[in-house]
């Protein structure tokens, strides 16, 4: 099933968390240095990461004893996922070591986004003092706008955009940039798709399983269409992936990438437009990109044999 909305704010509220995580980074001086200076963010943000993690049962419940919380859930409701606490009070965060380097990198900005945000901070520390919890709508809210302050700070604003706009209109574009910028494959294939000026969309699916009946499926977990992308094909809505499936093809299946592979695919106006696809399984994720063949400059077009499918969204 494809999974909540995570990101969505309206402009005005990411116009305000843009310019909290664009005056930190001013603070750091961590502009145009790479991979994104955490470390000198965090310092700026006068906050520090706990030396040892709280996240195995033992400490969890010695951490919430300290701190004169009944239940984990009153604590985390209050802050942030299961991944990262944020501290209000002692100006700490903890991180989950136990997970990859570059999901622990957006983990410690998304907490520092919690930190920064000064209604954050202030209704955290209100509720960290006792035993109520946000209500659901103001917890979703304030995840989104967290989410989206880590993304400006770990991107440098545009900065991913106007480097990929340089580069080669294809999947590796992202998995590079991803290395130069400290993030997750992850994070930059969804950014490379919601920043991109072409018309483009990002699928990523949740690992492939294999089944008799069928042959395989995997559970759509995330589309991200490029605005333009967007406007003249629509939003699709599917939720999974099996070979029957104009994507079917494209699904790296006993390999790491599948090359750009045709595709149709109609538009809203009923119009048919030739698509390449390409994918790459990151063992976490399988990553698809899918771009009209008109987005691609004429020194960059590929032409490969035969247009198999076409898609209505």
């Amino acid at each position: 099933m494809t999974k909540a909305d995570d990101s969505s704010l309206d402009p005005d509220q990411r116009r305000a968390v843009e310019q909290r995580a664009h005056k930190l980074l001013d603070r750091a001086s961590a502009w145009q240095r790479f991979p994104t200076p955490i470390e000198d963010i965090l310092a700026a943000a006068n906050l520090k990461v706990a030396p040892h993690g709280i996240f195995d049962p033992a400490q969890i419940l010695a951490y919430l004893r300290k701190k004169a919380v009944e239940t984990a859930t009153t604590l985390k409701n209050a802050l942030t996922k299961v991944f990262g606490i944020y501290d209000a009070n002692d100006f700490v965060i903890h991180i989950d070591n136990s997970v990859v380097e570059s999901k622990q990198t957006f983990l410690k900005l998304h907490e520092t986004g919690h930190h920064e945000l000064p209604t954050h901070r202030k209704i955290f520390r209100i509720f960290q003092d006792c035993e109520e919890t946000l209500k659901p709508e103001i917890s979703d809210l304030f995840e989104r706008e967290a989410n989206n302050f880590a993304r400006f700070m770990l991107f440098q604003g545009d900065g991913f955009a106007r480097m990929a706009a340089d580069c080669a209109f294809e999947i590796k574009t992202p998995m590079k940039l991803a290395k130069k910028f400290g993030a997750s494959i992850y994070a930059s294939a969804r950014e490379y798709a919601r920043t991109n000026h072409r018309a483009c969309i990002v699928y990523v699916l949740e690992p492939v399983q294999m089944c008799e009946e069928i042959g395989f499926s995997a559970v759509v977990r995330r589309i991200e269409p490029s605005p333009s992308f967007e406007q003249q094909f629509g939003r699709p809505v599917e939720t999974v992936v099996t070979p029957d499936h104009y994507l079917g093809d494209i699904v790296p299946l006993g390999r790491k990438m599948t090359r750009p592979t045709a595709v149709v695919l109609t538009d809203k106006n009923g119009v048919r437009h030739e698509c390449l696809a390409e994918a790459f399984d990151t063992t976490y994720n399988v990553l698809i990109l899918l771009y009209p063949v008109k987005a691609l400059t004429a020194s960059t077009i590929i032409v490969p044999s035969g247009f198999k499918a076409v898609a209505n969204f």
